[in-house]
């Protein structure tokens, strides 16, 4: 996940009048590139409608729509011990999970820092770091040992397909990965086949995205949820579809799944808009991608995910300083050109910085980048920095109104977690106003019918009881996956 800072005490908004006529005539240019208005959230919006139906078609499309072979809600009653992990951004997390039954749960974990180099280490590697991993917590949590092996959730948080729910073959890497020799791969024998050479008693049961973890997760404690949510390193939406609305699966499932069973849905709709039909990219936004392992995919979470807020920022002040030459002048700028060297808690700060004169932002910028910035400047660089939040924040947003309108939801519990929604600047109160701005909710409605409300662990809590429901349906025989698998 991406490392934002404490949130910081009410800031001031300043003035610009001392900031330099040519420098304030590239901040309105900014400010029209970066603006995203109501009308163009409601046309994303209904383009967005048409591309999820589309990946439920048999046809696909850019938005991969994936069944998360999860068939039914949570009851609350699940019990039994269950170990997860979750492969993020920055950490390995294992997690046992205790399920006690009405609604009741423990959890105990551990974060094992991904080494540098992981993104684009072998697959070998990769394997052998996430079973060393959990043969150190095994060792710590059960030095007695067990009696059977325990059941182990997999959150696996990249577009993978499942043909059931204990395999998870990986389309492509995203958030910056770009390990050889597993796209294309199912990782639950990879990664199996690594678990048993360190002789640690687990088996892989079901493999979850973080998504449908959050759903799930959220479900089991508040009925009313109807989609989880990620806004974080990455930006993905999970709900449940029916079946019979599915064309995709049309005569590939198992007798005893009817046309109206429901099924968990991970989107992956990072990629929405990958055609470039819709979205108001800018220049930065095409700089972002054609630098990016992945040009042409992934283009909505390029524009607004964690992973990518920093860098935006970069280029934005790079093009000020070395094309417009409006801020900066003099200064040493060899930093600044490095690529990623901004990570998305450096806007973050900045916009958190409570004082008239932004002497965080000064102290920021000397100690980061080595760069000396004066007041105007730095009005400048944080009104920069509200511009790429909010529009990160609106067009996040776009994803939850599409599936809302696509299911007919006219009131939900919408579960997010990640830390761009937890701990970015006014993220929350940016989201629920661009909820307003494309549902026109009249205003003397007080209480928004749709809302946006802090998740449940997904990738712990989540992937446990998506495997007590897993051992439950294969213990009444029932199928949970493609036919002949």
């Amino acid at each position: 996940m991406v490392h934002l800072g404490p949130k910081a005490p009410q800031r001031r908004k300043g003035s610009f009048t001392d900031v330099p006529a040519a420098l304030m005539s590239e901040l309105k240019e900014l400010e029209t590139q970066f603006t995203v208005s109501g009308e163009t959230l409601r046309k994303i919006v209904d383009h967005f409608v048409t591309e999820l139906e589309k990946g439920l078609s048999k046809k696909g499309g850019n938005i991969p729509m994936i069944p998360g072979w999860v068939m039914e809600f949570p009851t609350g009653e699940e019990t039994g011990d269950y170990i997860a992990i979750d492969l993020g951004g920055t950490n390995l997390r294992v997690v046992l999970v205790k399920l006690g039954g009405n609604r009741d749960f423990d959890t105990t974990q551990s974060k094992f820092p991904l080494p540098a180099h992981m993104r684009t280490a072998t697959s070998k590697e990769l394997w052998d770091f996430i079973a060393d991993c959990l043969k150190k917590f095994y060792d710590e949590e059960y030095p007695e040992g067990v009696k059977e092996p325990l059941p182990l959730g997999f959150t696996f948080s990249y577009p993978a397909s499942q043909n059931c729910i204990t395999q998870g073959i990986l389309q492509r890497w995203t958030k910056g990965w770009a390990i050889e020799g597993v796209e294309g791969q199912d990782v639950v024998p990879l990664l199996q086949e690594a678990i048993e050479k360190v002789q640690v008693p687990m088996k892989i049961v079901a493999v979850i995205n973080d998504t449908t973890g959050t759903l799930v997760a959220s479900r089991y404690c508040d009925p009313e949820t109807k989609l989880g949510l990620i806004f974080g390193t990455g930006v993905n939406g999970a709900y449940y579809d029916v079946v019979q609305d599915i064309p995709k699966l049309e005569n590939k499932l198992e007798a005893d799944i009817s046309g109206d069973s429901l099924m968990a849905i991970n989107c992956e709709y990072g990629s929405f808009d990958n055609e470039k039909l819709i979205l108001p990219r800018n220049k930065y936004d095409v700089m972002i991608d054609e630098e990016s392992p992945r040009p042409g995919q992934q283009t909505f979470e390029k524009m607004n995910s964690g992973y990518y807020l920093g860098e935006i920022l970069r280029l934005v002040l790079v093009d000020l300083a070395e094309n417009k030459k409006v801020i900066f002048k003099d200064q040493d700028l060899t930093k600044l050109n490095q690529v990623y060297i901004l990570d998305t808690s450096f806007p973050a700060r900045i916009e958190e910085d409570p004082f008239e004169n932004l002497s965080d932002v000064h102290e920021i910028f000397q100690s980061v980048l080595g760069i000396q910035t004066t007041v105007p400047e730095r009005k400048v660089i944080r009104r920069i920095a509200e511009m790429i939040g909010n529009r990160s924040a609106r067009l996040s947003v776009c994803g939850i109104a599409a599936i809302c309108k696509k299911r007919g939801y006219t009131t939900a519990h919408c579960a997010a977690d990640g830390s761009v929604y937890s701990k970015y600047p006014d993220f929350k109160k940016r989201a629920a106003q661009s909820l307003r701005d494309i549902f026109e909710w009249p205003d003397d409605v007080k209480e928004d019918p749709i809302m946006i409300v802090d998740a449940e662990d997904g990738s712990g809590v989540g992937a446990a009881v998506i495997a007590a429901l897993t051992e439950k349906r294969l213990k009444q025989g029932k199928s949970v996956g493609i036919k002949g698998t």
